[in-house]
């Protein structure tokens, strides 16, 4: 029972985590527009995410324009296309193998097999984390680094967007989820007491049980 609970929960995580993923892979919000210095006071918001960018006005009018090229991206956003969409893919395939492996489904029989297959499941959930986390951590690494370098124009400098914190998040359920189902082990099907089977009465020639056996 036990089991299946640390099951269910960190399988629960792990969706959770696969979902955020894929909106924030869709999100435009990776980098903002800095409001800096002359900048407080502007007519327009720049988003820019790894599909396309988009300008907000002040009327709250917005418009937004798909990346032509994969090529004209900077490296960050190309590992962060490549790692979140791997990231998404895994995710669903963990999930694929949780299911297989679980304790309320009969894709498997063994115990022992099926908490291994879970095992491999949370493995996934974990690797899957990690690939989100790269280009999460080396895009923030870029907006810190742009911002804080005075040779870079105050009107180019970003900040960090809502997509990058959306992916933290992510990244924080499928570690503790994928953990939780490494922690999965078979349910105890045989008992840990022995059984034991009393010597059988003969009866002796003359018709009688030995009295030795009521002793």
């Amino acid at each position: 029972m036990v089991s299946a609970a640390l099951e269910i929960l960190g399988l629960s995580l792990c969706v959770i985590g696969s979902l955020l993923v894929m909106v924030a892979c869709g999100l435009p919000m990776w980098k903002v527009t800095a409001f800096i210095e002359a900048n407080i006071v502007v007519a327009q918001t720049i988003w820019d995410g790894l599909w396309m960018s988009c300008v907000v006005q002040s009327t709250g009018q917005m418009q937004c324009k798909v990346h032509d090229s994969v090529l004209a991206l900077s490296h960050d956003l190309q590992a962060a296309r490549a790692l979140t969409i791997i990231s998404s893919v895994m995710g669903v395939l963990g999930l694929m193998v949780v299911i297989a492996g679980a304790q309320c489904t009969n894709c498997i029989r063994a115990e022992t097999i099926k908490a291994r297959v879970v095992n491999a499941g949370g493995v996934i959930y974990i690797i899957s984390g990690l690939f989100v986390l790269v280009p999460l951590c080396w895009m923030a690494n870029n907006i810190i680094s742009d911002f804080y370098n005075p040779q870079v124009p105050a009107s180019k400098k970003r900040e960090i967007g809502a997509a990058l914190y959306i992916g933290w998040a992510a990244t924080a359920l499928l570690l503790i989820g994928g953990a939780v189902l490494c922690c999965s082990c078979p349910s105890g099907g045989n008992s840990g007491y022995s059984v034991k089977y009393a010597q059988t009465k003969r009866a002796t020639q003359n018709g009688e049980y030995d009295k030795r056996n009521y002793v």
